[in-house]
């Protein structure tokens, strides 16, 4: 089981949402915290509760994940700092929904640069420390959207295949060298992640961050290559691509995302 107490963990897109739970739950396992996302007052309180509440050492850095140079900055920070990260957690994401084309170009490089270029980079630049130390770990968040191409939501979907399969081979290429990896696949979750859109999801529909980062860490302890923190029937829904020809699935995801009023 991963060593928690004293070690220290960074989090992205720590402010609010899974990120935020995420930074509790760690805290009260005795981690000390590197809190990172673009809204620095909300870090800073978090990082002042957080530490207050449980005696931990908690740093927030303002960063924006969608510039290209941030994962780098980070890393030179913390260097600067003597800081030494033990567990990563790629948290953060961007996603859009509607159809590819009514967005500016400028949208969709954002979330691939978050959700693909900026993660690949924390996990080269803190896992080669992790490697050399021969203990380490690193949580990516995916989604259920990884299994299947997902209309009205083509960009998100495709990063998410992304992170899925580089977070198990890289888990395939590490687990002889004490780092333990973890791709995980929630379902629609109860955050801001759907704010500004036109889904007719409630709350009810989906799941919770709490109970999403409470299953995901079981599962790490447990030492699961890839997580599945959400219902049944959502799980169930991610078998599907394993049976039915590509065509169907896309025509079925396509009308799932149209019911959920995406389109």
């Amino acid at each position: 089981m991963f060593n928690y107490r004293g070690s220290t963990a960074l989090v992205t897109g720590a402010s609010k949402g899974i990120g935020e739970v995420f930074a509790e739950h760690l805290a009260a396992r005795g981690m000390n915290l590197v809190l990172v996302a673009r809204s620095l007052d909300a870090l800073e309180s978090l990082a002042s509760r957080l530490s207050d509440k449980y005696g931990i050492r908690c740093t927030a850095l303002n960063a924006d994940l969608a510039d290209p140079v941030s994962a780098d900055w980070i890393a030179a920070e913390l260097e600067r700092r003597d800081i030494q990260v033990d567990l990563l957690v790629n948290n953060a994401g961007l996603g859009l929904s509607g159809n590819f084309l009514s967005h500016e170009l400028t949208q969709e490089q954002g979330s691939i640069q978050v959700n693909v270029q900026t993660l690949v980079s924390l996990s080269y630049l803190f896992g080669k420390g992790m490697k050399n130390r021969r203990k380490g770990g690193i949580i990516n968040i995916a989604s259920n959207a990884s299994f299947q191409p997902l209309p009205a939501m083509a960009t998100y979907a495709a990063t998410k295949a992304f992170v899925l399969h580089f977070s198990e081979a890289l888990s395939y290429e590490l687990a002889g060298d004490g780092v333990h990896v973890m791709a995980v696949c929630p379902g629609p979750t109860a955050t801001n992640f759907f704010a500004g859109t036109t889904t007719n999801m409630s709350a009810k529909d989906m799941d919770s961050s709490k109970s999403v980062v409470e299953k995901t860490l079981a599962a790490y302890d447990q030492g699961k290559k890839v997580a599945y923190p959400t219902r049944f029937s959502v799980r169930l829904g991610t078998l599907l691509p394993r049976f039915l020809p590509r065509s169907l699935v896309t025509k079925i995801a396509g009308a799932a995302t149209k019911n959920m009023g995406l389109h």
